[in-house]
């Protein structure tokens, strides 16, 4: 889920490794477009706090650049994006559907299951290798083999709005707490990411 194409899965054996070394995790990577307009969309997050601001995500970019223009995977000319999941972000590694436990989501399988591939309900955690989903209108929990899940995505509410909000308070409050020194308390980032 985090890659949907060999390509995109090749991109991720490749950049991964620079992710990580950054101090980042790769949520999703997707290279979309025709031969001519190539877009290479990463969405990106700070494992220790699955956060990913602005400065986050020109320093992943300059990273990830680095290694692309080296490697030259990508035939003619694409655009880099890299930015944060979002609020109401794709859900794409096992442990997303234990951290947003409580949360409502939904769901597509690769295949049918009890007729039909689309869910909406509420995540209830994970069990071995499935995820536990409280289905809207049905009495009981399935249990979902994570490996059937084709695609899976938050549903913007009050509830997450609240967590991503609590999340921003938390990282203002903690680097108003941090010493820093001038040039980074002096420092902006205008224009585009490269």
């Amino acid at each position: 889920m985090r890659g949907k194409t060999a390509e995109d899965l090749n991109l991720l054996e490749l950049l991964d490794p620079v992710a990580e070394a950054a101090g980042y995790a790769i949520v999703r990577l997707r290279l979309m477009g025709g031969e001519h307009a190539r877009r290479l969309q990463i969405m990106a997050e700070r494992p220790s706090d699955g956060d990913m601001n602005v400065e986050d995500c020109a320093r992943l970019s300059r990273a990830i650049s680095e290694i692309m223009d080296a490697a030259d995977p990508i035939a003619g000319e694409y655009t880099l994006e890299v930015s944060s999941p979002g609020v109401d972000r794709p859900l794409t590694r096992f442990h997303d559907f234990e951290s947003y436990q409580g949360y409502e989501a939904r769901i597509e399988l690769d295949r049918l299951a009890e007729g039909r591939k689309r869910f909406k309900g509420v995540l209830a955690g994970v069990d071995a290798d499935q995820v536990a989903f409280d289905i809207e209108g049905e009495a009981e929990t399935a249990l979902i083999p994570f490996a059937w899940i084709a695609e899976a995505k938050l549903v913007l509410s009050d509830q997450l709005m609240k967590r991503g909000a609590d999340v921003r308070a938390a990282r203002i409050q903690s680097e108003s707490n941090t010493p820093q020194d001038s040039q980074t308390q002096t420092s902006e980032y205008r224009g585009n990411i490269p």
